[in-house]
């Protein structure tokens, strides 16, 4: 029967050998970590800050500085007898308008 106990300890030297290479993290090797997520900014539309747009013919800038001053992430123009979905976002400014396309209300929602 032959001996074994050469190519056994050169089989564990070796594994050993590579686990200790891959349990080390050099900051060289480490890999590089991705950038933190940036948080999305939270709006809270304060309809009283676009007031002053009733009456006004809506305008791209108007609806812009509406926007602003409201404090909103989106703006939402409603049309006579438009349908509109019903779901609630308190960073919307919903501006209605008449058949001419002057804004007559503000809200949020």
């Amino acid at each position: 029967m032959r001996k074994k106990t050469p190519t056994l300890l050169v089989a564990i030297a070796g594994a050993a050998l590579l686990a200790g290479c891959a349990a080390s993290s050099s900051p060289a090797s480490a890999p590089a970590q991705a950038p933190a997520a940036r948080a999305e900014p939270v709006y809270q539309c304060n309809a009283d800050g676009a007031r002053f747009a009733v009456g006004q013919p809506l305008t791209p800038q108007l609806e812009a500085a509406a926007r602003v001053r409201a404090g909103a992430g989106i703006v939402r123009v409603l049309k006579p007898g438009e349908a509109v979905t019903m779901e609630l976002n308190g960073g919307r400014l919903n501006l209605d308008v008449d058949a001419r396309n002057r804004v007559t209300d503000v809200r949020c929602g």
